[in-house]
């Protein structure tokens, strides 16, 4: 799997593009004109991969995008968030795109909330909306009013551009309430399986067949955080009502079907990456989750 892109290669590829405040690449913002870049760059999709900087973008027009290991379709307008922890593309399928992206660092919004809670940008939410013509209408405004601010000269524009970026957030919020909102619990379980998310994300992408993933059972967490397995197994299970087991095979199995989609890696290779002592026993742990053996998933290209 390739590495990150970064906002440098971003612009990079993109030269025709104002990068405003790119010097200062810790704390970043830009908003772009969909079509301007559409009209530059041609038709061709997104590369695949993830991207080391958080966006939103208001789309309109027939289109495909594929996030982590599914697919989503766009009728007519949609709405994606993605984050530096997900891979996806996007792939224009008919018609004229339009639209709007804003494209962000995390230390941009620090002060103004903490991005990550959001259930768009977490491994596990849903981060694709289809847009009815009066929500495409409203989150429309929201991105104008982005470009007005950008492109002023008011002394507290980045604040001004901030708040904008929350609005977004919470406007997607009403238009479609994630039913995995779970209210944070402020205590140490909720910490602990806090600090154990952060853990097992941390391991991923894995950007060689040599170092792979060394921590993959509940105990090597638990050693790593220094508290006892019984605890940790508590912790998660009281915060997430999953067990800390359930949670690492959930994550391993996405990565395994974000590989075998979009990597060429040797089914053996990609065993061995994921911790597996080899081919037989990762395509078993497949089967039993997928119901089909990896090879199978990969020459099918099954979602």
């Amino acid at each position: 799997m390739k590495k990150s892109e970064t906002l440098e290669e971003f612009y990079a590829n993109r030269p025709f593009l104002k990068t405003f405040d790119l010097s200062d690449n810790q704390e970043h913002f830009n908003v772009l004109a969909i079509e301007k870049q559409k009209q530059m760059e041609g038709n061709a999709a997104v590369s695949f991969g993830r991207k080391n900087y958080f966006k939103i973008c208001l789309v309109s027009g027939n289109s495909k995008i594929h996030y982590a290991d599914k697919s989503f379709e766009i009728l007519k307008h949609g709405l994606l968030f993605a984050n530096p922890l997900i891979p996806y593309d996007w792939e224009a399928i008919s018609g004229e795109q339009k639209g709007y992206s804003c494209i962000f660092t995390e230390s941009f919004t620090e002060g103004f909330g903490h991005i990550k809670k959001y259930p768009f940008f977490q491994p596990d939410g849903y981060p694709v909306f289809e847009l009815t013509e009066e929500e495409k209408f409203m989150l429309e405004n929201i991105f104008v009013q982005m470009q007005k601010e950008q492109s002023s000269e008011f002394d507290f524009k980045d604040d001004a551009l901030k708040n904008l970026i929350f609005q977004l957030i919470f406007a997607a919020l009403k238009i479609r309430p994630s039913t995995q909102i779970t209210t944070e619990k402020v205590n140490a379980a909720g910490r602990i399986t806090s600090l154990f998310l952060n853990l097992l994300e941390s391991q991923f992408p894995i950007s060689n067949t040599i170092n792979g993933i060394g921590l993959r059972s509940a105990s090597d967490f638990a050693d790593q955080m220094s508290v006892h397995v019984n605890h940790l197994n508590k912790s998660v299970k009281e915060t997430l009502m999953k067990t800390t087991s359930e949670l690492i095979s959930e994550r391993i199995l996405k990565e395994a079907k974000i590989m075998l989609q979009h990597s060429s890696w040797a089914i053996s290779e990609i065993a061995y990456s994921l911790g597996f002592e080899g081919p037989a026993h990762f395509s078993s742990f497949f089967k039993k989750q997928v119901h089909v053996s990896p090879s199978q998933f990969r020459s099918e290209k099954i979602m």
